[in-house]
């Protein structure tokens, strides 16, 4: 299973949308998916269940089956981690529901990343729970893909999610905010990495699987593409094409000798358009906007515009594989 992460600690790009949508076009194209939320908001639960399956699960007083369920052992002290429940979605997808107290893991999270240099296995067992909790809901199910959303931060729930994590993809908007969301996304995985590296040499423990923390960025994908009359708006490509630069040697640590434009960059996996309408549809529906049908109101120039978001997504999807299979080729 190749676990992958959407991140930006700036919010409000569409990541969880993208996330959904992936999960949804992975499924299609045959994979089977493991779709994690471990954004403490659990906007990406609640876009695939259904209103009363979400009551089904929070308003349930004795457990809750969501992710935090499976880390409650661990976080009270009196035992390890339990099996996490798999909310089956469709015979391909399944999800580890998030849960909003997530965020109260933040502490024990924090003060042990820095009790792994003195060889805690405590501390290791925490660091590792998310990671260990994903590998075996996926051995479970038999995934191909593990896609995990989590929140715009640089939490210590995040670093324990990314140190997990065997590639990051990530979400951005054409503007300011974005471009130094990914200088800052560069410099602290690059950071996690290597603390992460030290650390794992000194775990006690040698039957305790730990994350390998790889951590490879795939790129970039570009939502709400600015677009007007099938033309890039001017505000639009001022900050579009200084993302080329920036994504090379902050986060990949290497050197641009010209400067691209998104349209040709290798890195950038695709320019999503604004599906506007389409999105509210879908979330009604509770299906993915390339699933929409007359008879959820996507009728006449909707219906087309499904149709392209089918195969924007589908280009993204085996773009994604692609470039992981060429990764997977490179260490072979």
């Amino acid at each position: 299973m190749k676990t992958i992460a959407f991140f930006n600690n700036k919010g409000g790009v569409g990541k969880t949308t993208l996330v959904y949508h992936f999960s949804f076009m992975l499924a299609e194209l045959g994979y089977r998916c493991l779709a994690v939320d471990l954004d403490p908001q659990t906007n990406l639960t609640s876009m695939f269940l259904s209103d009363d399956q979400l009551s089904g699960i929070y308003e349930n007083e004795k457990e809750r089956p969501t992710i935090l369920e499976a880390i409650k052992p661990l976080d009270s002290g009196i035992g390890d981690i339990k099996q996490a429940m798999i909310h089956p979605i469709t015979d391909n997808i399944g999800l580890l529901a998030g849960d909003l107290e997530l965020s109260m893991f933040e502490d024990k999270l924090s003060e042990n990343w820095g009790k792994c240099n003195d060889g805690d296995e405590a501390a290791f067992r925490i660091i590792s729970s998310f990671y260990r909790i994903i590998d075996e809901a996926g051995r479970k199910m038999d995934a191909d893909f593990c896609v995990i959303d989590i929140g715009p931060n640089f939490s210590a729930i995040n670093r324990a999610t990314l140190i997990a994590a065997d590639f990051v993809v990530v979400p951005m908007a054409a503007d300011l905010f974005s471009l130094q969301g990914l200088k800052n996304i560069g410099t602290r995985l690059d950071k996690w990495r290597k603390e992460w590296n030290k650390r794992k040499t000194e775990n006690p423990a040698s039957d305790l699987k730990l994350p390998s923390s790889s951590i490879t960025p795939l790129g970039y994908v570009i939502m709400q593409h600015g677009i007007k009359e099938s033309r890039p708006v001017k505000s639009y490509l001022k900050w579009a094409n200084r993302i080329p630069r920036v994504f090379v040697e902050m986060v990949l640590k290497g050197h641009l000798d010209k400067d691209l434009t998104v349209e040709v960059d290798e890195n950038c996996l695709s320019l999503l358009k604004h599906y506007h309408s389409l999105i509210p549809m879908a979330m009604e529906s509770k299906k993915p906007i390339f699933f929409l049908k007359p008879a959820d109101g996507a009728i006449g120039a909707h219906l087309s515009a499904v149709k392209n978001a089918y195969s924007d997504f589908k280009n993204l999807t085996e773009k994604i594989i692609a470039k992981i299979k060429e990764y997977e080729n490179l260490k072979n």
